[in-house]
């Protein structure tokens, strides 16, 4: 039964988290070069995706007050405004015009990454609850342990997309550029989805 769980929990857990490996190598990118970002991503990845499980183990409980479906397509402001920032950013560095300064990498917080995956984490709870509400107490268990030991796999591999020399090359000339796109295009999907704002 637990084994069966663990099975599904991998299916699980790539379909609804393979578009992350996509943001977590424009994050890779974006840190190139610099000390620890490797282990910012990843405990930014936990924390974010901690907060998701969290949130999908509440509201199948029925602690639905804590967090209201009509929230969740919200959390979507978290990527818009970190994408409109760094695009206003990256705009306004264009003015010095130094390429140098573009492939020196840049320091990628864990509240950003966090804030990120747990924003882009909202189909995942709306995936998850319908599941964790099927099955029992335990599978809930083997589901949460399989997901999270699978989050190091999915930073370890879009580690390993953005470090591959094409693929590199590609994101540390447009990284500044993708960057904001990847943030604002994900904020306005979350959201449009959600159908926040009447949208």
């Amino acid at each position: 039964m637990i084994l069966a769980s663990a099975v599904q929990a991998i299916g699980l857990f790539l379909v609804t988290n393979i578009d992350d490996i996509i943001v977590l190598s424009l994050f890779f990118a974006r840190g190139a070069g610099q000390r620890g970002t490797t282990a910012r991503i990843l405990v930014g990845q936990y924390l974010g995706f901690a907060g998701i499980l969290g949130a999908a183990v509440l509201v199948s409980l029925g602690a639905s007050a804590f967090l209201p479906p009509e929230v969740i397509p919200y959390f979507g402001l978290i990527p818009l405004g970190l994408g409109l920032w760094a695009a206003w950013k990256a705009w306004r560095s264009d003015d010095d015009d130094d390429d140098d300064a573009k492939v020196e990498g840049k320091n990628v917080a864990v509240w950003a990454v966090a804030g990120v995956t747990f924003a882009n984490g909202g189909d995942n709870i709306g995936v998850y609850v319908p599941v964790f509400l099927s099955v029992g107490p335990a599978a809930v268990v083997a589901y949460c342990v399989v997901f999270l030991a699978l989050v190091a796999v999915l930073v370890l591999l879009a580690k390993f997309v953005a470090t591959r020399r094409p693929i590199a090359e590609v994101l540390e000339r447009w990284e500044h550029v993708l960057f904001p796109i990847v943030l604002i295009g994900l904020g306005v999907f979350i959201l449009i989805e959600g159908g926040a704002f009447g949208l």
